[in-house]
């Protein structure tokens, strides 16, 4: 007879884990114990020497579907222990080392009984089991037991306690399950405090009546997983106009809820890969392709191709949509650019002018976690925003990153996230939004406080942005200060680029790859706003081999939002103003510059008043877009213009070799640096626009004379440098045309191109970046 201890570290916590371990070692004749605990699950099994290695074998074969194995260690004890039988023992609290769940769309099986008319779990909203249900949004410690989340609130009734103490049932030691007899309810408000029944809607319940009141063209707030959601018709296009003003939510597109795969399919083409997201255990929004067969209100996502769909993910979500054949809009339960309400009276108070209706629940949600939007490029899924059903899931790191102290990194300032490093592996926070917005800094450092004390973590370093403004770096700096500890300042685009390495594997002591870094901006070394950068990297260091030529923001952050300012600063920058004055005076485009106070502008120009020069890619595309007549006067969001010229592009240009569909750059070389400039782009766009060329051939011709502008300067940089892997980087790369374009491009030169899948192209993955970046100058000066 052996005796071992098998300590079992991943997602292992939460997932059905230890009855798994328990009808395993039944079935292998093993005596023994399991317990969850800070590392993970511990198990002590007892027997022969054959059956502990069948145990361990079916055990990683035979996970549960939540489960994540990323470490299993056997210890054989000298002296045999004895067990009458295999029991699971209760949680041990020590050094916490476990992860942490992410929340999971309701399974199969739990659908089927909120459905079944002979099921106690019948119309439950909350109904869930070891394979589904919430996780991150009710912790708030760990073990990841009943009494550390908001269920502690419910004590379980009878039948529900038998379930959980049944080591054959499906709800074996769900921390969550509940039932109508002893879990949370769920019930309907007026946004104006009168009284409410559902007999006034001749429904089922109050959970049916929402769906009457969608049907009618009501705003209805839903109190969902991690928060509250903004819902209503998304085929009534007065009610999706009254939303956009209610919640003055102006041209950001909304994302749709469907109640099956059969509704989006009459709306957008779904293929395998996307089908496979849809129905995930993450239940994203998925960017699908419009079909036009049928089609939503007009202004839920203006000059686009695209549909963000997500299926249910509750049981709440599935029984409001049971009657629904066509989608509703989902969108996030705030104000402008605010988090999401979680929270009743918060909801009350903030949506009480924009919901008509409430459907509130009393499950406490402890932690905020927006919607995950993803799309598939090719045959890869790009993940856009990282939140529910993805985070906190750690990503481990590349071979190398052994022994690092535990480091804590801040993020950006737009699309926050940050991350904790420990024992090899990242975790990067939920999404968490623009940090110059107030309430959402105030969210962000809430979300920092819980997640430091989850994981106990106590880091060594805090890495932080170079761009002295970012209140992330500033919070990174005070925090460093009071727990007198180093702090890391991180170049961003360097922090792209290493993002992009770590999540495609990259060891840490490989030779440097060629980052390509596009998008807004980013702190530069030499202290300007670089953009559209080419680094040399590692993960140590990196050397600034080429950009693009640098053109004023005028009116610094007003060019975001003015695209028209950048096409006039790029017209002055390629001295190109004059002629459009001589040549091209009746265009459209020079009719509308010579209406803007242009003495003014130059002058801010010429002095350098609130006009730095930047490198921007995002700006470029800004720039072409006013020219060519896309939100010239003014957008609501960054990048409004550019995502709209992407959806303009005539597929059948972009598809034709031909150099005349292709806009032309130059290069050049100064100051030890390579150049790309767009000024002839610019002399063949005002000319196309002068012979009046429509707008989708003049979209696709810039989109493929971009890209191979970039794989020019690659084949450049590859004269003088080693070059046998490019990183494609930064925002700009979440344009599916550029990121094609560039990468069929350079896969024909022999380059391998690593891209992003795991984390967002754009600031979502910076945290990422700074981390392993902190790390491996760590390890280097040790």
């Amino acid at each position: 007879m052996a005796t071992e201890e098998i300590r079992v570290r991943g997602t292992v916590q939460g997932v059905g884990f230890r009855p798994t371990v328990y009808r395993l070692a039944k079935a292998c004749g093993l005596g023994g114990d399991v317990c969850n605990d800070g590392q993970g699950v511990l198990i002590r099994v007892s027997g022969s020497e054959e059956a502990i290695t069948k145990f361990v074998a079916r055990l990683q074969t035979e996970c549960p579907p939540l489960a994540r194995i990323n470490e299993l260690t056997r210890i054989s004890y000298k002296s045999e222990l004895k067990f009458d039988n295999f029991v699971i023992s209760t949680s041990v609290s020590n050094a916490i080392k476990t992860e942490i769940t992410p929340d999971a769309a309701t399974c199969l099986q739990c659908q089927k009984e909120i459905f079944d008319p002979f099921s106690r779990f019948y119309r439950y909203p909350f109904t869930n089991c070891t394979h589904c249900g919430p996780r991150l949004s009710i912790i708030r410690a760990i073990p990841y037991d009943r009494c550390n989340t908001s269920m502690s609130a419910f004590a379980m009734c009878s039948e529900c306690a038998k379930e959980y103490h049944d080591v054959e049932n499906r709800r074996f030691h769900a921390q969550p399950v509940a039932c109508h007899v002893c879990g949370p309810t769920a019930w309907l408000e007026r946004a104006d405090g009168k009284s409410v029944t559902a007999s006034m809607f001749s429904m089922l319940d109050d959970v049916d009546a929402v769906c009457t009141l969608l049907q009618k063209g009501e705003i209805v707030a839903i109190k969902g997983l991690g928060g509250i959601h903004l819902a209503c018709d998304a085929t009534q296009e007065t009610v999706v106009q009254k939303l956009r003003q209610r919640k003055k939510r102006y041209h950001k597109p909304f994302a749709l809820m469907a109640r099956d795969i059969k509704v989006i399919e009459e709306y957008c083409t779904v293929n395998a890969k996307e089908k496979e997201l849809l129905t995930s255990s993450a239940a994203p929004i998925v960017l699908l392709q419009a079909t036009g067969k049928k089609v939503v209100a007009p202004s839920i996502a203006s000059k686009q191709n695209t549909l963000g769909f997500m299926l249910p993910h509750t049981p709440l979500h599935h029984l409001i949509l049971r009657r629904m054949n066509r989608p509703i809009i989902l969108t996030s339960g705030n104000i402008a650019d605010e988090p999401q309400c979680i929270d009743n009276d918060e909801g009350r108070e903030k949506l009480g002018k924009i919901a008509d209706y409430f459907i509130f629940h009393n499950r406490e949600i402890i932690n905020r976690i927006d919607d995950s939007v993803v799309r598939v490029i090719g045959d890869k899924v790009q993940i856009i925003r990282r939140a529910r059903g993805y985070a906190p899931a750690p990503i481990s790191l590349p071979s190398g990153f052994d022994n690092v102290p535990q480091i804590l990194a801040m993020g950006s300032e737009l699309k926050n996230t940050f991350c904790l490093l420990r024992q090899r592996e990242a975790i990067l926070s939920q999404h968490l939004g623009d940090l110059e917005n107030a309430v959402a800094f105030n969210a962000y450092q809430e979300t920092l406080n819980l997640y430091s004390n989850l994981f106990e973590h106590k880091p060594k370093v805090i890495a932080i942005d170079k761009h002295p403004e970012y209140l992330s770096s500033k919070l990174g700096k005070e925090l460093a200060d009071t727990k007198q500890i180093k702090i890391n300042q991180i170049q961003h685009h360097h922090a792209h680029i290493a993002a992009c390495m770590a999540e495609n594997g990259i060891p840490l002591n490989s030779p440097p790859v060629l980052g390509i870094a596009l998008d807004g901006l980013g702190y530069g070394d030499d202290g300007k706003l670089w953009g559209g950068e080419f680094l040399l990297a590692d993960y140590r260091k990196f050397q600034r081999l080429a950009t693009f030529k640098p053109v004023a923001m005028i009116g610094g952050e007003q060019a975001i939002y003015q695209p028209w300012r950048n096409t006039y600063a790029q017209l002055i920058a390629a001295n190109l103003w004059d002629d459009c004055q001589q040549q091209y005076a009746d265009l459209e485009i020079v009719k509308f510059l010579k209406n803007k106070p242009l003495k003014l502008l130059n002058q801010l120009i010429e002095k350098k008043i609130n006009s730095p020069l930047a490198s921007s890619v995002g700006r470029l595309f800004d720039a072409v877009a006013a020219a060519i007549g896309i939100y010239r006067d003014g957008c609501s969001y960054e990048g409004q213009a550019a995502i709209a010229m992407e959806a303009l592009v005539d597929v059948s240009s972009l598809n034709n070799d031909k150099e005349t569909l292709i806009y032309p750059f130059n290069f050049s070389f100064s100051d030890r640096i390579y150049y790309i400039d767009p000024r002839p782009m610019w002399q063949a766009l005002l000319h196309d626009l002068q012979q009046q060329i429509p707008q989708p051939v003049m979209a696709a011709k810039f989109h493929k004379g971009l890209a191979n502008a970039i794989v020019q300067m690659v084949k450049y940089l590859s004269q003088e440098n080693l070059i046998f892997q490019v990183a494609l980087t930064g925002g700009v790369f979440q344009n599916c045309i550029l990121l094609e374009q560039v990468t069929k491009r350079l896969e024909r030169l022999g380059i391998k191109v690593l891209t992003h899948s795991l984390v967002p192209a754009n600031d979502g993955g910076l945290s990422l970046g700074q981390t392993v970046i902190a790390a491996a100058q760590l390890i280097h000066k040790s």
